[in-house]
């Protein structure tokens, strides 16, 4: 199983806090497109210029491996001043 959290902004546009997946992923990339399949308004919420994701909470690009047991989390880009 894999558990996926979506923080701040990401968690009010998708309508969900979290979700428990138990397909195999062969890497971040392939969720974010099986995620992004599945309700066509979380395409934009979710692509990867509009929102970053960690695994285990380490930040990754969409080449990172995914294993049963990993926790992915997608949030907005963050900006500071």
């Amino acid at each position: 199983m894999i558990e996926v959290l979506f923080f701040a902004q990401l968690r009010e546009q998708m309508g969900h806090d979290k979700l428990a997946l138990q397909n195999a992923f062969a890497d971040l990339g392939a969720l974010r497109q099986y995620l992004m399949a599945q309700h066509r308004e979380w395409q934009s919420y979710l692509a990867p210029d509009n929102s970053l994701a960690a695994v285990n909470q380490c930040l990754v690009d969409d080449s990172h491996p995914l294993h049963a047991g990993d926790e992915v989390a997608f949030f907005p880009p963050v900006t500071g001043g």
